[in-house]
């Protein structure tokens, strides 16, 4: 278990990562840490309540896109690490030519997606008041 679940979050992890570590520096460079700073609060406050609350924005979206990178890599890491799942069940069912399974397969993914990204948007208001009252 551990091989399929390192192949299938090596590349979000990194970008992610990469994204976050991006949006940090450029939230650390704003006038309200400096504000915050010269005021006296806390190094740790200021990171965790301010710095880290804005700049999971940006990441949020990355998120929530690879949500759906990962929804069709599976496909292809149950299938080569033969992991039963939905992957390997599509694959089976497009090897063996039976549409049901097809079909439900990719409307499943897809109700999946959306709702992934329905929950993307919601958690932009929890990080963002100013997207909460537009």
């Amino acid at each position: 278990m551990i091989l399929p679940a390192f192949a299938l979050s090596l590349s979000p992890l990194a970008t992610i990562t990469r994204m976050m570590r991006a949006s940090v520096l450029e939230a650390l460079q704003q006038d309200y840490v400096l504000t915050e700073r010269a005021l006296g609060l806390p190094e740790r406050l200021i990171l965790f309540k301010y710095v880290f609350k804005n700049a999971f924005i940006s990441t949020l979206t990355v998120i929530g896109l690879y949500f759906g990178w990962l929804l069709s890599g599976s496909v292809l890491v149950e299938t080569i690490f033969d992991w039963p799942g939905i992957g390997l069940y599509a694959t089976t069912s497009i090897i063996s030519l039976d549409f049901q399974p097809i079909m439900g397969v990719t409307l499943i993914i897809g109700v999946t997606f959306m709702l992934v990204n329905l929950t993307v948007d919601l958690l932009y208001g929890l990080f963002d008041p100013r997207i909460r009252y537009t």
